[in-house]
């Protein structure tokens, strides 16, 4: 009974090892790229292609989910994955890859572009109009941005809307590779 035990003990703390090292090295690829459009943000403002470095960013970042779900397949599980362990290791991956990104974003908002907000309103603003909107609706899209900037600035929304840009790429990489990675015993 001990061994069976011994083996379960084991087994999860190589997942735990594994889900951090992959999680933590996905979250600061993350950070990394972020800071770095960001600096290229703060110094030119130009939003027109950001959302793309961004994403760009986020979807690089999530390799490492897919090659955690690999290594604990390979290392840990002897070569064999179900569906469920794959997705449940490439979930508390991506989780822990979003938490550092937003963990960076908190920093880099408040360091890097500290007026962040105020720019990026500005700049939708011109959009609106430039495409030739009413005034009313320009009226009406000036006051949900400020409503929006003001509950920003509440650290548990501006955390959990944070956390909602790169999870859902995180999601759909964990059913991916649980999907591509699961592999039953021969």
């Amino acid at each position: 009974m001990l061994g069976l035990q011994q083996f379960f003990t084991q087994n999860f703390l190589f997942m735990k090892q594994t889900i951090l090292r992959y999680g933590l090295i996905s979250g600061a690829v993350a950070a990394v790229l972020m800071t770095l459009t960001a600096m290229k943000l703060s110094s030119s403002m130009d939003f027109e292609n950001g959302h793309y470095y961004g994403y760009a960013g986020i979807l690089l970042s999530m390799i490492f989910v897919f090659l955690g779900v690999r290594s604990y397949r390979e290392q840990v599980n002897g070569g064999v994955l179900s569906f469920a362990k794959g997705f449940q290791v490439g979930l508390l991956i991506a989780i822990v890859s979003c938490i550092c990104y937003v963990l960076a974003w908190m920093v880099v908002s408040e360091t890097l572009i500290p007026d962040f907000m105020d720019k990026y309103i500005e700049h939708a603003l011109s959009q609106l109009k430039q495409s030739g909107a009413a005034q009313t609706e320009i009226e009406r899209q000036t006051t949900e941005m400020q409503q929006f900037k003001e509950m920003y600035k509440h650290p548990l929304v501006k955390f959990g809307m944070t956390f909602l840009e790169p999870f859902p790429v995180g999601l759909l990489v964990a059913l991916i590779s649980a999907a591509v990675l699961q592999k039953t015993a021969a």
